[in-house]
């Protein structure tokens, strides 16, 4: 029954998964799907290959439960973030700057600079997944722009913008300044850069409503 707790070996099957999952988290985001085996995984799990297939029928099972966990644990993210600041404030445009602020001062306490975004590693490799990983990936990318053109739609309703500007090009703005930013702080070694991108954002989205 599924209101029974938890045996030993489900807990224990459960952390095992997990430890896969994060060791091909890691190595994706450092090497590459195609880069990426599954002797490595297994090996950086603790587990015999059996123990691998165990868990997943084959790499493409594991790619798809790891970008939809990825998925999960971003949507979390930002549902806490923004939801925060949303307590704070009423006024839909004040809340969405101190969800940014809040953002980039988490980008900020990443010592070593945010990992990589696994959506855009799949993209970069997207011939290596079927149609099922793709559509997964797409629809996650579309649900974040509602996700912030919702918000950017209800701050026009109050502060018309000032500037000629599609809310949707603006909500998909952050993502691609997200990305770009992972991107150029590991080409540069600068760490703090994009939490630095997500402020300008943030001035940008000030003016583009209020002005200066």
């Amino acid at each position: 029954m599924s209101g029974e707790p938890a045996t030993k070996d489900t807990r224990k099957g459960s952390a095992t998964r997990e430890r896969l999952l994060d060791a091909a988290e890691s190595a994706i985001l450092e090497k590459g799907f195609a880069g990426t085996s599954i002797d490595e995984l297994y090996a950086a799990a603790g587990i015999t290959k059996s123990g691998f297939f165990y868990h997943f029928k084959d790499k493409g099972a594991l790619a798809r439960e790891l970008l939809e966990r990825y998925i999960a644990r971003e949507d979390a993210l930002f549902d806490e973030l923004f939801g925060r600041a949303d307590e704070l404030n009423e006024d839909p445009l004040h809340g969405f700057l101190v969800g940014l602020k809040m953002l980039s001062e988490i980008m900020a306490d990443l010592p070593s600079g945010h990992p990589g975004c696994l959506i855009a590693a799949y993209c970069y490799q997207e011939r290596l997944f079927d149609a099922e990983v793709r559509a997964i990936n797409t629809a996650a990318v579309l649900n974040w722009r509602k996700r912030f053109s919702d918000r950017l739609h209800l701050i026009a309703e109050r502060y018309p913008l000032r500037i000629d500007a599609d809310i949707e090009d603006m909500a998909d703005m952050l993502s691609v300044i997200a990305d770009g930013g992972i991107i150029l702080s590991k080409a540069v070694g600068d760490p703090k850069l994009l939490s630095r991108q997500i402020l300008l954002y943030r001035d940008f989205v000030r003016t583009a409503f209020i002005g200066n």
